[in-house]
Order: C-alpha cells, then structure tokens, then sequence
C-alpha cells in the first residue's frame, strides 16, 4: 500500500489571496473557473444521461 491510497481524495482547496491580484489577471481567473463550471455541468449532464437510460433499461 503506497502512502497516497491513505490520503484523501477530495482535498478541500483553501481559497487563494485575490488582494494582490490586478483586475486583468481576476477577470482570467474568473474565465478559467467558469470553463471549469461549464465542464462540471457537462459532465454532470452526461452522467444524468447515462443513469436515465440505464433506468429506463431496467424498468422495461
């Protein structure tokens, strides 16, 4: 067993110091979570998708 099976999975991120950041580089920052808001909903949307049409497979 390697010492990183023992940690785990879902580390809670701390938030990063935006005080020293300019208004260019936060409205980057802010496009980038955004791309990866719009990634998560598509992944989330696709499970949903699978799980339906496995329950409807199920049910019939």
């Amino acid at each position: 067993m390697e010492f990183e099976d023992l940690e785990p999975k879902n580390k809670i991120v701390k938030p990063k110091d935006l005080s020293g950041w300019g208004i260019g580089e936060l409205q980057a920052y802010i496009e980038r979570l955004e791309g990866e808001i719009a990634r998560a909903k598509a992944a989330i949307a696709a499970k949903d998708k699978h799980r339906a049409a496995a329950a409807s497979f199920f049910k019939s």
